[in-house]
């Protein structure tokens, strides 16, 4: 049995999705009724990793897991490690981020997923870290202003970044939960290209089959957005995380899903014609 977790997000979704085609699947799921992997191969266990009670039953039996936690406060890697090295778990793979490999990289979020990763690693259960890249869904967030003008607001227009289809992203995780000789290594995982902001306009402006303007947005008025949506800290390191991207340090691709799926990773013009609807339809 394998455990799944963040199963609503876009990786553990796909995660939960792939592993379910081949056999039976376990979610640990704070909010069971936002779940789309359903079916006889799907047992969901409703809990968070704050509720170790829930967390000892959704691990009972279980073999590997696959860890994604995005809270920048709560301790939830080391809950989850505890209760895995408890329950005798012999595979932890969690979802974890290309920039904690940068030396240049130095944000709090960044600081915070090199912190759980030495969790992961104390915890004596054996791990493996898989390290994406920006995921290409995050343009998701440019659809309001699609639809509503026809115009992209980003900051940093010209700043390239190999950016990842997240179902790869799975692809790749779902390779080392099911394979051997995993333990202990780190997988650096981005798309085929290296691609700007104005390029993945242009690219859904021909998708679309609409014009589509960039408009790049300020430092302050990028910073205002943010502000809007996260707590300071996690703004300013997104700010921070676009300056690096703006000095080239996110436009390196790598061979990962190659090597470890068999087949190339998707560039960003077949995953955005695969989303079309969601930059057109409320």
């Amino acid at each position: 049995m394998i455990l799944v977790t963040g199963a609503t997000g876009a990786v553990g979704r796909e995660v939960a999705g792939q592993l379910a085609e081949a056999g039976p699947v376990r979610i640990l799921a704070r909010r069971p009724e936002r779940l789309m992997v359903r079916g006889a191969a799907v047992e969901v266990v409703e809990g968070e990793y704050g509720d170790r009670a829930a967390l000892d039953r959704a691990l009972r039996g279980v073999a590997s897991v696959f860890l994604v936690t995005n809270s920048p406060t709560e301790p939830d890697d080391e809950r989850v490690a505890a209760a895995a090295a408890a329950a005798g778990v012999r595979h932890l793979v969690k979802l974890s981020m290309m920039a904690v490999e940068e030396p240049g990289a130095d944000d709090f979020i960044t600081r915070r997923q090199r912190e759980n990763e030495q969790v992961i690693r104390d915890s004596g259960v054996p791990w493996t870290f898989v390290r994406p890249r920006t995921f290409m869904s995050n343009t998701l967030s440019w659809a309001p202003g699609i639809r509503s003008a026809g115009v992209v607001r980003a900051l940093y227009g010209d700043a390239p970044v190999a950016c990842v289809d997240p179902r790869d992203v799975a692809a790749v995780a779902v390779a080392v939960l099911t394979g051997t000789g995993h333990q202990g290594r780190a997988y650096a995982v981005s798309g085929p290209e290296a691609i700007t902001a104005r390029e993945q306009t242009a690219q859904l402006s021909r998708v679309l089959g609409r014009p589509l303007r960039f408009e790049e947005l300020g430092v302050d008025a990028a910073r205002a957005a943010l502000l809007a949506k996260y707590p300071p800290s996690v703004a300013e390191a997104f700010l921070q995380s676009a300056e690096r991207q703006r000095a080239g340090a996110k436009a390196s691709v790598v061979p990962t899903i190659q090597e470890l799926t068999g087949r190339p990773a998707r560039p960003f013009l077949s995953w955005s014609a695969e989303h079309a609807e969601a930059f057109t339809s409320e």
